[in-house]
């Protein structure tokens, strides 16, 4: 396998044995209890973070046959004139996750320097909802925040969409979901080591099994959680696993990083490949030594603060 970087490498460590147990279907219920009790839920009041940034909590209509979406907005308190919108998608393997969590971090390193809007989606958790209700929840919301660009202050033309690891993948299948129903035109897609590929056969989902921070036996529950008696099916639509894409042209400029040692490499320099002969745009990043969720388990790395510099100035440039 390739070596951790060590200073990561000392971060994982430090975690002991517990954050690494692998998701079953036999302990999943018990990951989700203890994720609901124990990830940050920050209330509206937690998130204006004393006056400087301006939350609320929406509530919009959902798919045609689900219940209504939350959508968490965002934006630095006192700025004027539609703002350009990053509309993300929460990580969690589709399993487990909320939309107040990230928002902090988002904001305090996206929305402030770049005078951004954010919008988090609170989409439905497997496998209380299976595929295609997640990705539903996303599109109504992507949907109804395009359309009401004047009332949330923000310009529809500079919208990107994002999320990390299965966000990351909700990210990019909202991204074919749009293009085909010819729905709203995202300016960039924003990809963070993103869940892509349920058929889990990559070189390096098999090379780092029981390493890392996310192995093979968790990935593989969490997309039996999504797909039910789907799973391993072979007509699955791209919008389900975007590595099953046949056609990645006309996609939005992305962003995909991934860690060289954590299992969804392959999928996403793959993904980057298939962007590319498609005549798309593409940037790609592999962290050498980097893990699944590097950068949140050891946030003052060199290699975490490389990736967040790679991050924002791509963000600047798309949105330029």
């Amino acid at each position: 396998m390739p070596p951790f970087d060590p200073e990561l490498s000392a971060a994982l460590a430090a975690m002991g044995d517990e954050p690494r147990e692998s998701v079953t279907p036999r302990n999943l219920a018990s990951w989700q209890e203890r994720d609901a009790a124990t990830r940050p839920r920050p209330t509206v009041e937690d998130l204006r973070a004393d006056g400087r940034f301006e939350v609320a909590e929406l509530r919009v209509p959902g798919p045609s046959d689900g219940p209504d979406v939350t959508l968490v907005s965002a934006r630095p308190a006192g700025l004027t004139g539609p703002l350009p919108l990053l509309y993300y998608m929460h990580g969690g393997a589709m399993i487990m996750g909320n939309a107040w969590s990230v928002l902090p971090r988002i904001l305090r390193e996206w929305a402030l320097p770049l005078e951004l809007a954010v919008i988090s989606v609170e989409y439905r958790l497997a496998p209380r909802t299976q595929y295609p209700g997640p990705l539903e929840d996303c599109y109504a919301g992507l949907v109804w925040a395009a359309g009401h660009a004047g009332q949330l202050d923000i310009d529809a033309d500079r919208v990107l969409i994002g999320g990390k690891s299965a966000g990351g993948g909700l990210a990019a299948a909202l991204a074919l979901l749009t293009r085909d129903r010819g729905g709203p035109v995202p300016r960039g897609q924003l990809l963070l080591c993103p869940m892509l590929d349920d058929r889990d056969s990559t070189f390096s989902s098999h090379q780092m099994t029981g390493l890392g921070t996310w192995d093979l036996t968790s990935n593989a529950t969490a997309w039996k959680a999504l797909l039910g008696d789907r799973y391993g099916a072979a007509d699955l639509p791209p919008y389900v696993a975007p590595s099953r894409a046949t056609d990645l042209s006309g996609l939005p400029p992305a962003y995909i990083e991934v860690g060289s040692a954590e299992m969804f490499r392959d999928e996403d320099v793959a993904y980057a490949n298939a962007i590319w002969q498609a005549g798309g745009q593409a940037e790609l990043h592999v962290w050498p030594g980097a893990y699944h969720g590097f950068d949140s388990l050891a946030p003052r790395a060199a290699l975490s603060q490389d990736a967040r510099d790679a991050r924002i100035r791509w963000l600047r440039r798309v949105l330029a």
